[in-house]
């Protein structure tokens, strides 16, 4: 079979396109492309097979890549030809076909049926486009400049069939020998119509007089207009909140179903939830924090519903499950503690009343069988957690270190921890079962449901275990200073070897989407950042204020020298105290502290080795408590103008976040100010941004080309230039909060969102609106005339009627996704608005550990009934656009 491939790119002298063959997970056979004319390239290829996979590339003389196409062209080959020429357009990751073909479309289409495109002998041309239509309603035609396509006439369109989700294909017979040019539509079934035609100018080919020959035109981007574009709203809600009498004192997967049903009710789209995988570490609250998963495949038990199992409760314990379930339930916030030891309680009274009949169960052994590459070291993990009441793998007597032979042990009928695992590994069995009866009731609806991935992992988790290769052991992630936090945040989380796993293909990333992809349909992913670059710090930090990018251009030593500082280590590099600073920290308490610093000869003081890191500090004050004066001298610890970092041998400089509001920088001299203050503005803002660009096209591509669901990235924060740069280029969607503006303004206006956005008036980390209106009086003010362009002095509290104007300005833009916590839906109306606004926060990122106990303070099932407040937001989506 022959193929004779054309594809038209405007190269430079020097610059030539590659062919490469291959579905994408191996080394694919590269073909040189020749030019041709008009910057058209040509390539012929013997081929054997009815179906190909290929992408194209730019190389320079030295066959470097320049440029390549993230995600591949696939095509279908009629068996009566035995020739194609193929005309092909360069695909790019952006094109609305590669990000709008997803996992939402196959929900909103979810009883699509795929139709046969009839190739007969006779035809010349094939034409194929990838266009997602979310309308049901809709379909794609072309027309064109010949007889054959009809001559541009409305009523001669030809109609393309959908062969799969997205794809139209159409063969035709066109005779004659004359340039060809056409255009598709969208033709509305119901009217029997063409209602659209695409935008821009006329596409072309070329004809076919060739007997025996097919021409496939292989078009992409369809250029839809604004309203044509998939468009959804959504809720925004954890599943540890939701609220209905089925509830165990917290939100359950079971429970999904009624908020699908609220949400179906009021024409919303999609349900947002917070990470769902276990967290379990000890047992107590601070196991709340959704983000410090001690594995990123298992489920939480939190979320199992003991109503639903497969198996039920022994008779005798019935009344007393009621009880319990009961007090629990009529708790304003979670209580975490009762409510995970209760679930515990009865999962393994089930367990051990039905384990004869549970280890006969082939469908557990088969997802035993069909997850053991995480299951096993899950259940493992546990139970020698469990049994040494830590999740530090380094504390434990035995398998300190992870060897699958020994582990698998765990999983033989001999060991005596066999059923303690088999406990675990089943009840991870059950958390599936439900969470995809979720799930898959939720996509009958039509509705979708979108996942958060955090960042990062756990620092004792299953993964930290078995493969510690995969992380920096040694470091831990967070976050610089914000609006939130003025010290930073460290997540103690270790970060990623980067290196390590780009030598599999990022396999370990592969896996977690896969896994992620069974339940979701969409995917926040967390701190996007961190796949560009990473805020880190030693082991020996405490604060995040300690930290520097990772990686990034340090500063060495002959660079101090070329900006005329006059370096020296200690004075820059350790924390500078001398009296007036203690007196400013400690005030009258400044004698208190003496015994933690050395007096030196210049009348300066440092830190005696035994506290001259906050980690020190910290360990020590859990042994010797000094009140009010351990935060102040942990900070003391982070006065400094530079961090070290061994590189190559070398040591190297980074400078502290903020150096100029150091009281170190107050006493340094005008120049060596001026010289720092430049430095500083050098490193973070003008000499990192191409390596991070770099990293960040590295190992995205490869990763999300692992996925069918729709990419978010939550890109808030210190933003380099070259992200929205990259979640352009490879189209991951932006996050746009009001009160969190990118630029240098007071409030994101979500009138100006581009369709690649998804706005929303608050997030998990943020006080609700409601709160917010409190917070500051002169801002408030300020936002109430100018954003809300109301006159007059604003009321004390967020009136419904001024949450209305909020949520409206958010739904009625060209954004593709408005995505509300139900907060603020309830926030609309007096009589659903819950009486205590302070119960309604979710996280606040400056107290850490925050003990994450929201729950909504109305049950699902009362809010399905209220039909006035449900036909409001359905009439608002509908209105909007959105539907």
């Amino acid at each position: 079979m022959k193929l004779y491939f054309n594809v038209g790119y405007i190269a430079k002298a020097g610059e030539n396109l590659q062919l490469v063959i291959g579905d994408g997970d191996s080394q694919g056979q590269i073909h040189t492309m020749f030019y041709a004319e008009n910057g058209l390239w040509k390539c012929e290829v013997d081929f054997f097979s009815k179906s190909i996979s290929y992408k194209y590339q730019l190389v320079d003389e030295r066959m470097n890549i320049l440029r390549e196409e993230f995600v591949l062209h696939h095509l279908n080959f009629p068996h009566n030809y035995k020739e194609f020429i193929i005309f092909d357009e360069w695909n790019n990751k952006n094109f609305p076909e590669n990000y709008l073909n997803n996992k939402i479309l196959y929900n909103k289409l979810h009883d699509f049926i795929p139709e046969k495109a009839a190739v007969l002998k006779k035809h010349t041309h094939l034409f194929r486009i990838e266009a997602p239509i979310y309308n049901p309603d809709w379909r794609i035609v072309l027309f064109g400049s010949t007889e054959s396509l009809g001559n541009w006439h409305y009523e001669k369109v030809i109609h393309l069939s959908q062969t799969n989700f997205g794809i139209w294909e159409a063969s035709v017979e066109i005779p004659e020998n004359q340039y060809i040019q056409f255009k598709y539509c969208l033709y509305d079934i119901k009217e029997n119509k063409v209602i659209d035609v695409e935008t821009g100018e006329n596409r072309f080919t070329a004809p076919n007089l060739l007997p025996d020959v097919l021409q496939i035109v292989s078009n992409h981007y369809f250029r839809f207009k604004a309203y044509q574009m998939y468009h959804d709203a959504g809720v925004a809600v954890p599943v540890f909140s939701l609220r209905t009498k089925d509830g165990f004192g917290v939100g359950e997967f079971a429970d999904l179903k009624k908020m699908a049903d609220w949400a179906k009710a009021t024409n919303l789209g999609i349900i947002q939830i917070l990470p769902v995988n276990d967290t379990t570490a000890n047992y107590s609250w601070t196991d709340s924090y959704p983000y410090a998963a001690v594995s990123v495949y298992a489920l939480h038990p939190q979320y199992i519903s003991i109503d639903n199992l497969d198996f039920s409760l022994p008779k005798d314990l019935v009344e007393e499950y009621l009880i319990e379930k009961q007090d629990l339930n009529d708790l304003d916030l979670i209580d975490y503690e009762k409510m995970i030891a209760g679930k515990w309680k009865y999962l393994k009274i089930i367990f051990n009343t039905a384990k004869e009949n549970i280890y006969k169960d082939r469908s557990f052994k088969k997802f035993i069988k069909d997850n053991e590459h995480w299951l096993i070291p899950y259940a493992a993990f546990c139970v020698l957690r469990d049994k040494y009441k830590t999740p530090n793998f380094n504390e434990w007597k035995t398998h300190k270190k992870y060897i699958p032979g020994k582990i698998a042990q765990f999983f033989t009928v001999k060991s005596k921890d066999y059923d303690q695992s088999m406990l675990h590994a089943w009840v991870q069995y059950q958390l599936h079962k439900q969470l995809k009866d979720a799930v898959d009731y939720t996509h009958n609806l039509g509705i979708s449901l979108k996942g958060d991935l955090p960042i990062g992992i756990y620092r004792y988790s299953v993964e930290a275990w078995t493969e510690p290769e995969l992380f920096g052991m040694d470091f831990q992630a967070g976050a610089p200073p914000d609006q939130f936090t003025e010290l930073g945040q460290n997540w103690e989380f270790p970060t990623y070897n980067w290196e390590a796993m780009k030598e599999d293909n990022y396999r370990w990333w592969k896996n977690r989407f896969k896994a992620l992809e069974q339940y979701f349909d969409a995917m926040r992913i967390d701190h996007i950042l961190g796949f560009f670059r990473i805020w880190r710090m030693p082991i020996s930090a405490v604060q995040g204020i300690l930290g520097y990018f990772y990686p990034a251009v340090p500063i060495v030593l002959d660079e101090f020298k070329a900006w005329q500082i006059p370096f020296d280590f200690k004075r820059y590099c350790k924390p500078y105290i001398n009296n007036q600073i203690l007196w400013d920290y400690f005030g009258e308490n400044s004698g208190k502290v003496l015994d933690f610093f050395e007096h030196n000869q210049d009348g300066t003081y440092s830190f005696k080795e035994d506290f001259d890191t906050q980690r020190k500090l910290a360990d020590y004050f859990k042994k010797q408590p000094y009140g009010a004066l351990e935060e102040k001298l942990i900070s003391l610890c982070a006065n400094v103008l530079f961090l070290t970092e061994e590189r190559n041998g070398e040591t190297v400089y980074h400078p502290r976040f903020n150096v100029y509001h150091t009281e170190s920088y107050k006493y340094l001299t005008e120049s060596e100010k001026k010289g720092i203050y430049d430095l500083y503005h050098d490193y973070f803002f003008r000499r990192q941004d191409h390596l991070w660009y770099e990293k960040a096209m590295e190992k995205l591509p490869v990763i999300l080309n692992a996925t069918k669901m729709l990419i978010c990235g939550e890109d808030l924060g210190m933003v380099p230039a070259c992200v929205p740069v990259v979640m352009d280029e490879l189209a991951i969607i932006a996050l746009k909060v009001q009160r969190m503006p990118a630029e240098n303004i007071p409030f994101y206006n979500p009138q100006n969102a581009n369709y690649m956005n998804v706005v929303t008036a608050s997030s998990h980390d943020s006080s609700t609106l409601r709160q917010w209106w409190k917070e500051d009086l002169s801002t408030t003010q300020k936002y109430f005339n100018q954003q809300l362009i109301q006159y007059g002095k604003a009321s004390e509290d967020l009136e419904p009627h001024l949450a209305e104007i909020i949520m409206k300005q958010h739904l009625y833009n060209d954004a593709m996704l408005a995505i509300f916590p139900i907060q603020e839906f309830l926030a609309t109306d007096t009589e659903l608005s819950n009486e205590n606004i302070d119960n309604e926060r979710i996280n606040n990122p400056a107290v850490f550990p925050h003990y994450w106990r929201y729950r909504m303070h109305i049950n699902l099932e009362e809010l399905k009934d209220k039909h006035i407040f449900n036909e409001k937001i359905a009439h608002w989506i509908k209105d909007s656009g959105r539907l």
